[in-house]
């Protein structure tokens, strides 16, 4: 039976704080939140939330309890939970570059930063007495003022030396005693980071009704110098690193005994999800063992078959899964398989390309059409357990008010990147203990409802897709369930929400 999805391309989503029971030792998790208060009802440009006193209200406040008494029989447990300071309300923010947003908190006094996450690289940065960096986000509404990490501000920050163990640029260093430099180069063209490593606290608090402090000294950098994406929008105010190697954060509060090696994302369908370190996944989830390159180890899985609609291939390829990228980039031959079977088996007609606009397969769906076909994508990782792609597309509306849809894949010269919108609809696991990748079907909500994609049952060659209804200023998109005890949003984090929520008004 063919599944519906809506196409959301443009989602602010925040609100609402979930937890949900986790292995291993301790955890730390922060949720991607929902919508749905009165205040904000009236600022985002959706009509179909539900009403205080209706059903669907009533509905979500039950899944609300839920939620709470899962958080009640948790606390019993000995593992205790840990989540950032001020409830982490985390973003996906399509104006900052499509990315997965945090907010995290660090110092003496302590101070909030709005982070991209990033599976793909390992040091943790933030803005630092810049030379050249992002200092505010100007709307169409006004000036958000973002805060710019200072060692000279913080009472417990410390320079990290040139003998430290994490200091990977000793050649750099002309004693010991120096303090060590950082320059890391990204992908994207021009795009680096560099300045010195520094020391400080991470606030964290227990994920219980004791909301016990916990405050782990971090090394991260202290970026005095940014370039390329992080000058344009792309994680203009820090960038936490996720990656395998001893300087991400993970791999710090794992040696500090803090949490097991290893942690989830959660991506929701509607940009809504949560990140939990220390989650070791579930025995149920679909799971293939990290490929590992040296000297530089990322999460690198190998695909042994592609199947798109009705037609496979046994063309195995290794890809990074990379939270830090928005779209997927696959190169030659993968992508032009992948990109013509799929173009076979469209039923709309071509969307004509410009050289302005990255996709390559487009198409235009008629005045009239209320959805469209998307032949079914599903990789075969090594060891034969299955990912299906939940939704492969985008949608926009065009100048002339038709919709248009495109299979969102990019082409690569040299790199393949698995990025976050072939994560949705996932909790992906990424466990450092077993160098294993693991995933689960998720909302990001309810755990209990998840449904394991290991080994999947036989699909259709097709789904059907619903674009979201449009107007000359608005998209309608559906909501998530959900409940609302989330503790009070900070001024920061408020702030630049409401900035954000008046400028996608005004665009839309």
């Amino acid at each position: 039976m063919a599944s519906r999805y809506s196409l959301v391309l443009l989602c602010l989503v925040f609100g609402l704080k979930c937890c949900y029971g986790l292995g291993g030792s301790g955890s730390f998790g922060f949720d991607i939140h929902h919508r749905f208060s009165e205040g904000v009802k009236g600022l985002l440009p959706f009509s179909d939330l539900p009403r205080i006193g209706s059903q669907g209200y009533y509905a979500l406040m039950a899944h609300r309890d839920r939620m709470l008494h899962g958080r009640r029989l948790s606390s019993t447990t000995d593992l205790t939970k840990l989540t950032f300071e001020y409830g982490n309300e985390t973003f996906y923010i399509p104006r900052l570059g499509f990315l997965h947003y945090a907010n995290v908190s660090l110092g003496t006094p302590s101070k909030s930063y709005l982070v991209a996450l990033d599976t793909g690289s390992d040091l943790f940065w933030l803005p630092c007495d810049c030379t050249e960096c992002v200092r505010s986000l100007n709307t169409t509404r006004g000036e958000v003022k973002f805060n710019i990490y200072s060692p000279n501000t913080s009472t417990t920050s410390e320079m990290v030396p040139c003998s430290s163990p994490l200091c990977s640029q000793k050649r750099q260093c002309s004693a010991a005693t120096d303090t060590c430099p950082f320059n890391i180069m990204y992908l994207s063209a021009n795009t680096s980071s560099n300045g010195i490593l520094v020391e400080d606290i991470l606030h964290l608090v227990t994920d219980d009704y004791q909301t016990k402090a916990v405050s782990p000294r971090i090394t991260f950098g202290c970026g005095q110098v940014l370039t390329g994406s992080f000058l344009k929008g792309g994680a203009p105010n820090g960038l936490f690193g996720l990656g395998i190697e001893d300087e991400s954060v993970p791999s710090i509060l794992a040696k500090q005994g803090l949490i097991s090696n290893s942690f989830s994302m959660c991506f929701g369908p509607h940009g809504i999800g949560r990140i939990s370190f220390g989650d070791l996944g579930s025995s149920d989830q679909g799971e293939t063992p990290f490929t590992l390159n040296n000297p530089h180890p990322t999460y690198n899985i190998t695909v042994t078959n592609i199947k798109v609609g009705s037609k496979s291939s046994a063309l195995p390829f290794t890809a990074i899964f990379d939270s830090g990228t928005s779209f997927t980039y696959l190169s030659d031959p993968t992508y032009t398989y992948i990109a013509k079977t799929f173009d076979s088996q469209a039923n709309d007609i071509r969307h004509e390309s410009t050289t302005d606009f990255p996709f390559e397969y487009c198409y235009d769906l008629s005045a009239n059409q209320t959805s469209y076909l998307i032949p079914v994508m599903r990789l075969t990782m090594e060891e034969g357990d299955v990912l299906d792609i939940t939704n492969p597309t985008i949608g926009f509306g065009a100048e002339d008010g038709s919709y248009v849809y495109c299979l969102a894949i990019l082409k690569s010269d040299n790199v393949n990147l698995i990025g976050q919108n072939f994560m949705t609809g996932y909790r992906v696991v990424f466990n450092r203990e077993t160098m294993r990748l693991g995933w689960k079907k998720s909302d990001c909500y309810d755990e209990s409802s998840s449904i394991s994609p290991g080994i999947s049952p036989a699909v259709p060659p097709a789904v059907a897709a619903n674009p979201p209804i449009t107007t000359n200023s608005s998209k309608t998109a559906a909501p998530s369930p959900t409940g609302n005890n989330s503790p009070q949003l900070n001024k920061f984090t408020y702030s630049i929400l409401i900035m954000i929520i008046f400028s996608f008004i005004a665009i839309f």
